[in-house]
């Protein structure tokens, strides 16, 4: 059974979505079709690795990813495919897969198939979708284009690390406006070696981490390391993000005793 996802800052509102379904199916009568994601904020790249990095590995093997975020090809953005752990993932090389994977995918191909139009404004609808059904019906992925060895490298902000202090950023705001950062449990642990903390952003500093949003009271604030082992600052039935004027990119920090 044929898979291909959508990760995407089309929103709701649009015919893009749509068109792209209709033509995948077109094709391929037999796909199924998965939304990941339409809500990316338009051009955000970095938000769309971060939503598909934490989505993908949860699909089956030979599942092509079709991501239609900021896809405008160029002489220094090329049209690509690339392969990792027996996933196919489509795309501009713009950065996007250089934040998506930790290390150099299995295989990277650069797109030189004609696209189905003349009108170069929705490379998703007249490329991507017949890459993603060549790749989806299992054809090699190298009659796609020519093969490439590197990747257009975008650097995430990393956190800034002394014997005392870890400070990272807001990388994401999800759906419940629970403020995910770029900390992790290991790095927290390494850096900690287990003694007394403060997290610190705004106005407000958290002393302990909880295992859950339920264990704090409703309307009262918490963090914890969330299914990615990410740190996270939440509301128990609350809007972090909001009521507590954080947004991306803003600063937290770690305070070690």
């Amino acid at each position: 059974m044929p898979i291909i996802t959508l990760t995407s800052d089309w929103g709701q509102k649009d015919h893009y979505a749509g068109a792209v379904k209709g033509a995948i199916l077109t094709k391929m009568p037999e796909a199924t079709i998965v939304d990941i994601s339409h809500q990316i904020p338009p051009f955000e790249i970095e938000q769309a690795a971060f939503v598909l990095k934490n989505a993908w590995r949860n699909f089956p093997k030979g599942t092509v990813h079709i991501i239609g975020v900021n896809t405008e090809e160029s002489d220094k953005f090329g049209h690509t495919v690339v392969e990792k752990d027996g996933h196919f993932f489509i795309g501009t090389d713009n950065g996007f897969f250089s934040l998506l994977f930790d290390q150099l995918p299995d295989k990277i191909i650069e797109l030189t198939i004609t696209q189905e139009s003349n009108h170069f404004t929705f490379s998703t609808l007249h490329r991507f979708v017949k890459a993603a059904v060549h790749l989806a019906a299992g054809k090699p992925v190298e009659e796609l284009g020519s093969v490439h060895d590197k990747l257009v490298e975008k650097i995430l902000l990393r956190p800034v690390v002394d014997e005392q202090v870890i400070k990272g950023h807001v990388i994401y705001i999800d759906r419940y406006e629970n403020v995910i950062t770029n900390i992790t449990e290991g790095l927290f642990k390494e850096i900690g070696k287990g003694r007394k903390f403060s997290i610190v952003f705004r106005s407000y500093s958290i002393t302990k981490l909880s295992q859950s949003y339920t264990d704090v009271a409703p309307g009262e604030i918490l963090a914890l390391f969330d299914s990615s082992g990410i740190l996270e600052i939440a509301m128990n039935q609350g809007n972090a993000a909001g009521l507590l004027g954080l947004d991306y990119k803003d600063m937290v920090r770690i305070e070690f005793e």
